[in-house]
């Protein structure tokens, strides 16, 4: 049962890092094709969809994972099922109230980020039409996910990373496929792809569930037995299960809505007030789009650590419920530090490298002057971005949901804030600096808390991470003295684009040659994934 449960969870990890690497290739011949306006009109669709989607969905894919496992393991199988019928009927519902609410805001939406009186951008109606669009998927997307709850609840991890892959592809093959038969030979506007695009969201849903569909049905006759030979079934009230999960779903949802709230804090007020500015809105929305496309950069490092550190989220949660205070405190240090050994050369090399890489990524015709100024300050977020992502799932497994929630809403008031006020005398790296103050603030309550519930010592974490400091200070320079170098060798001749591949992958290798070569010899750095792997194998 132990190898068929590792296997399993190799099985979706594996998916879902296949996914998102697919998610951020596809981008750069995506902008290729309707560049930065265009990309700006898909961020007016996928914002709000974003956010409506996890209130849709209100947390309940982990909820259910959470509370069949508990079940099963309990021997009763028919409350597994019982919550995925009713379950099923509350996401068709949900799905169906958020489609309608972002299908008729749409006007107003658009009329907010755009205004109804600019012309030197995308159009109040492009903006209305993307949006009314990717609301389909609304009406699909929140079902689909009940079934992956609980196929991974039942430990049944292939359907749920099948469809996880599929869902991509599909829905990757729908824009590309899409955008480029409009464009191309269709001879159709940038909006009209874009449109294609967004849909797209639908169409990756609607592939995933036939995959899930498929495989419950191919099923069913295991998990029928299984019902039927439990000894341990018991019916419970429906209102019973209701409220077990939302004490499960809650945490997930505020904890997920936080990245896309600030998101669309941007998305929403960035083109007025640059326009305020003094800005033209086709300038603005260069701005807004830009901003997304640096952020796709910032968010590879951050989802990859965040992997790795949240995997030492259970110990922790294990060792609170069972009252050591020491453990507490040595897993937290610990998934802290792994959390920088990735993020903290992730994001100092990457505003190093802003320009080029951010040229080799999106090209040369996608404002790589102003793609390079915004990575350059946006980069380092990662680290802030992993630290918010990691204390918070620290609060969770300390109990401390609604102190979280606390921090959370105080972080997003000094973002809306700091965004009104910074525009006017910093302009671009106003919304940026906003970024950073935002989840700082959110980040040093969750650290007060988790010290005030706990007693986590800052001091000797802070101790542990000189040496990872002192390393990428060390990696920063060599970055910085090989891109120097490189540039001065290149001749002019060989233009922006190839001459930003060849500085950004020589760079990049010599960064990861002193890194890793240095951490390698540090004993800190040594001890820290000695200490993962043993708990690993005595877990």
């Amino acid at each position: 049962m132990q190898s068929k449960f590792i296997r399993g969870t190799f099985f979706l990890t594996a998916a879902t890092l296949i996914s998102k690497i697919l998610g951020f290739i596809y981008i750069i011949p995506f902008t290729a094709l309707v560049g930065t306006k265009g990309f700006a009109l898909y961020g007016y669709a996928y914002g709000p969809y974003t956010v409506l989607l996890s209130i849709s969905t209100i947390g309940l894919p982990l909820a259910v994972s959470k509370f069949v496992a508990k079940y099963n393991e309990l021997g009763n199988y028919r409350a597994g099922l019982t919550l995925l019928k009713y379950g099923m009927y509350l996401m068709i519902f949900s799905g169906g109230v958020s489609f309608l609410v972002l299908y008729t805001l749409a006007p107003v939406l658009a009329e907010t980020v755009v205004g109804a009186n600019e012309s030197s951008g995308n159009t109040v109606e492009d903006v209305q039409s993307v949006i009314r669009l990717v609301s389909f998927a609304l009406l699909i997307i929140p079902p689909m996910s009940i079934f992956r709850g609980y196929f991974q609840g039942s430990q049944s991890m292939g359907p749920s990373a099948m469809s996880t892959v599929v869902e991509q592809v599909v829905r990757i093959a729908f824009i590309l496929a899409g955008a480029y038969l409009i464009i191309h030979v269709f001879e159709g506007t940038v909006a009209n792809a874009v449109g294609a695009a967004v849909f797209a969201a639908f169409a990756g849903g609607a592939a995933a569930i036939s995959v899930l569909l498929f495989s419950f049905i191919k099923r069913r006759g295991v998990i029928k037995r299984q019902r039927d030979e439990s000894t341990h079934n018991k019916d419970l009230p429906i209102f019973s299960i209701i409220k077990e999960l939302t004490g499960y779903a809650i945490p997930f949802v505020i904890t997920g809505l936080a990245i896309p709230i600030y998101q669309n804090i941007d998305i929403f007020t960035i083109n007025e007030l640059f326009v305020s500015a003094g800005y033209t809105l086709g300038e603005a929305e260069t701005i807004n789009s830009v901003m997304r496309m640096s952020l796709i950069l910032v968010m590879v490092p951050l989802s990859l650590a965040t992997a790795f550190g949240m995997s030492l989220i259970p110990e922790i949660t294990s060792a609170y419920t069972r009252g050591k205070a020491k453990e507490v405190n040595s897993q937290i240090s610990q998934s802290m530090l792994v959390m920088m050994f990735f993020t903290l050369p992730a994001g100092i090399g990457l505003s190093i490298l802003g320009k080029p890489v951010y040229t080799m990524i999106f090209g040369t015709g996608n404002s790589p002057e102003l793609g390079g100024f915004v990575l350059q300050w946006y980069a380092p977020a990662a680290v802030v971005l992993a630290l918010f992502t990691l204390t918070a799932a620290i609060m969770q497994g300390i109990n401390q949901q609604k102190k979280l929630i606390i921090g959370i809403t105080i972080g997003v008031l000094v973002k809306i804030f700091l965004n009104l006020t910074l525009v006017g005398s910093l302009e671009v790296a106003g919304p940026i600096i906003a970024t950073y103050m935002g989840f700082s603030v959110s980040i040093i309550f969750n650290v007060y808390m988790i010290k005030k519930g706990v007693g986590f010592k800052v001091a000797p974490f802070l101790h542990s991470l000189r040496e990872v400091a002192l390393l990428v200070m060390v990696m920063g320079l060599a970055v910085w003295g090989v891109k120097a170098l490189v540039e001065l060798w290149l001749p002019a001749s060989i233009g922006d684009f190839y001459g930003s591949v060849i500085i950004s992958i020589i760079s990049i290798i010599a960064g990861l040659l002193v890194y890793l070569g240095g951490g390698v010899r540090m004993r800190s750095v040594r001890n820290l994934f000695m200490s993962i792997k043993n708990d690993s194998f005595s877990a």
